[in-house]
């Protein structure tokens, strides 16, 4: 049985390799980027691409968004709208909020195709070994249908109605901003309490501290590599998405306001474009240069 033609939005530090993985388990490809960078890379590979974004739905029968914010999003899938067909499917990918992903759903409901919430996690690791992880929201007779077109990029869940997705990477990312930031505090406080960080990260991370942060972002950390694999304008903007979320049903959540605040600081410092485990940079310069109450 012959696959599906899928068109790809979005060419950045995560589609590219994305778009590599779909290729590479047979499903002709059509991309669009809104930049020349990364189209040549992607036709090396196989890929068709699109010249006119608006063009898109008609060349194929699926479409993924990899996209960087709320705004783009919205504004790239309303151009997608204009000529969107009958049972055509808009898969988002990026990482946005459940409103977001409900308004997106609404318009493309009004023109009969079907919409589904779909961001991952894993950063650019995930996405170049295909083992990004997938929470899917919508309705669940269309995620089944395009469920092996997903696992081509890493292991799918589907997590309940639209907009489910968003909220799964919303947790998601909490989790992932709290833990950098516990991670980074305790490489410090071993180093300065004349520990060998290197050895405290290897005795503790087959215990109940270890994780995938301690052992990807603290081997990071050890390394001094910041080279983004989710930068830390990127967990900003999802810093933001949970606070935002969390005063719409009315809950608190202290440690995600203060690691916000935190992550706020690095962004205005200039250093957005950094993997998001630099957080340990500033919490490390804070011996010498202590924050103002005000500012956490």
């Amino acid at each position: 049985m012959s696959k599906f033609k899928v068109g790809f939005v979005g060419l950045g530090l995560m589609g590219l390799p994305m778009a590599k993985n779909i290729l590479k388990n047979k499903y002709p490809l059509i991309v669009w980027n809104r930049s020349p960078k990364n189209l040549k890379e992607i036709k090396k590979f196989g890929a068709e691409v699109c010249k006119n974004l608006i063009d898109l739905p008609n060349k194929c029968q699926v479409i993924i968004m990899m996209l960087v914010n709320d705004k783009v999003c919205l504004d790239i899938s309303k151009i997608l709208n204009k000529s969107l067909k009958k049972n055509q499917i808009l898969i988002d990918m990026s990482s946005t909020k459940k409103k977001t992903a409900l308004e997106i759903e609404k318009k493309i409901k009004d023109k009969k195709g079907y919409f589904l919430d779909a961001p991952v996690s894993g950063g650019t690791k995930g996405a170049e070994t295909g083992k990004l992880t997938i929470m899917v929201g919508g309705k669940k007779t269309i995620f089944k249908k395009i469920n092996n077109l997903l696992k081509t990029m890493g292991t799918v869940t589907y997590v309940g109605k639209t907009g489910s997705g968003q909220v799964a990477k919303l947790a998601n990312q909490a989790i992932v901003g709290i833990t950098i930031g516990a991670v980074s505090e305790a490489l410090i406080l071993a180093e300065a309490a004349g520990a060998n960080p290197k050895a405290v990260r290897e005795a503790i991370k087959t215990g109940f501290a270890g994780s995938p942060i301690l052992e990807n972002h603290g081997k990071r950390i050890l390394e001094n590599n910041f080279k983004p694999g989710g930068r830390c304008s990127a967990q900003l903007k999802d810093m933001n998405n949970i606070i935002e979320t969390a005063k719409t049903y009315k809950i608190q959540l202290p440690l995600s306001e203060k690691i916000k605040k935190l992550y706020e600081i690095i962004v205005e410092e200039g250093k957005s474009s950094l993997d998001h485990s630099a957080l340990y940079l500033l919490i490390k310069k804070l011996k010498k240069h202590p924050l103002k109450k005000s500012k956490i």
